[in-house]
């Protein structure tokens, strides 16, 4: 059998040089802080935005490759980095602290605003052309488009926000921990044999691994890591390592769209609104949030590292090439589904990484009503994709 020998683009070195000294000036400034805390969180931050990007490890077009091509490749990648991040959280999670810190999982309730914000979000994804750390990666890799769907995602989860205690108010069944419920050794069990049936059935439906999650004929080595592009193994063990490692420092996993809330909300402040009028928004920790640097905000910093740590992987593999024209209806789509993400986030406690891959590694039940209904959400969605003229 022969061996492809890999070519790698020239690495976009003054932009990979300048965006990590963005990186590093703001890591240094909370290590001169002394704030090691939010130091490691930026770290892992970065991290994730080039673990995503190397591994292209996007969950949209993994829904959308199943939906029309039966391709089960992202589904089984998705499948083993929950399963590794399972059972890396019920080390903690099973004594609810972490090197003497209060940690715990991310628990939500079963509500009528968690399924219309999954179903919402679901549509959004597939008309959007990403998820929320889909979005965050592109649009730090130079996808122009992304960077339209990443502020109007901002623009709809701060309106989510805003009418977020009416869908609070709706009939709630209460959130429910399997672990807390079963103990965590039986729950990760039960999820793990909920996601090999749910494998299986895909398989009788036909669906088939058209992508390896390591590529044998391609040899994978120190130039490769750098520039990529890597393995979908690699990427899900990453992923759930890195999700891990947020649990540790933070005392809660990995979350995405309280970034773009926060982004909103004081967009929104700039142009006159007044958190005092809202509900959401009068909470004093809210508030607080609000009103500290986009640097200071554990989810925001993480979430600046994601797209700097994608802006340095994508300039290294020398694939930082903006396309700034679009048509109207492309232009429309990143308008409609930005908002859509946004907006079914704030509802849904979530994204497709805090409420599914963060819920289900909690062994939250919402996690698993989530993708339930995003996955709905998903399917009309590639329907209505040729209408905006998107491959």
């Amino acid at each position: 059998m022969s061996i492809a020998v890999p070519t790698y683009p020239l690495p976009q070195k003054p932009l990979a040089f300048t965006l990590g000294a963005i990186f590093a000036a703001i890591a240094a400034s909370h290590l001169l802080d002394g704030d090691l805390r939010r130091l490691a969180l930026f770290a892992i931050g970065g991290g994730l935005g080039v673990a995503l990007y190397h591994a292209a490890f996007g969950f949209t077009a993994a829904y959308r490759n199943l939906i029309q091509q039966r391709d089960l490749s992202g589904i089984v990648a998705q499948a083993v980095m929950l399963t590794v991040a399972m059972v890396l959280f019920a080390t903690v999670l099973s004594d609810g602290e972490a090197f003497g810190f209060k940690a715990g999982g991310a628990v939500a309730p079963l509500n009528v605003a968690l399924v219309t914000g999954a179903f919402i979000f679901g549509l959004g994804m597939q008309i959007a052309g990403g998820c929320a750390s889909g979005t965050l990666f592109t649009a730090g890799g130079g996808n122009a488009r992304m960077v339209v769907v990443l502020i109007f995602f901002c623009a709809g989860s701060f309106w989510g926000s805003l009418d977020l205690p009416f869908w609070r108010g709706l009939p709630s069944l209460g959130a429910v921990s399997l672990g807390r419920a079963f103990g965590y050794p039986l729950a990760v069990l039960m999820q793990v044999g909920a996601l090999c049936a749910i494998l299986g059935l895909l398989w009788l439906w036909g669906a088939r691994m058209k992508k390896p999650l390591w590529d044998r004929s391609r040899p994978f080595g120190a130039r490769a890591f750098l520039q990529g592009p890597w393995p979908l193994l690699l990427g899900a063990i990453a992923l759930a390592v890195l999700n891990y490692a947020t649990l540790l420092a933070k005392g809660f996993p990995w979350g995405v769209t309280w970034g773009f809330t926060l982004w909103g909300a004081k967009a929104a402040e700039m142009l006159g609104w007044d958190p005092n009028g809202s509900a959401f928004w009068a909470v004093n920790w809210r508030q607080g949030a609000l009103h500290a640097g986009v640097l200071e905000e554990s989810t925001s910093l993480m979430n600046i590292g994601i797209i700097l740590g994608a802006g340095i992987a994508a300039s290294l593999a020398g694939k930082v090439a903006p396309v700034l024209r679009m048509g109207w209806r492309p232009f429309a789509a990143a308008v409609i589904g930005g908002l859509m993400l946004g907006y079914g986030a704030r509802l849904a406690y979530g994204c497709n990484i805090g409420a599914f891959f963060s819920g289900i590694a909690s062994t939250s039940l919402h996690g698993w009503v989530w993708i339930a209904v995003a996955i709905v959400g998903n399917v009309i969605g590639v329907r209505l994709r040729p209408f905006f003229r998107l491959g």
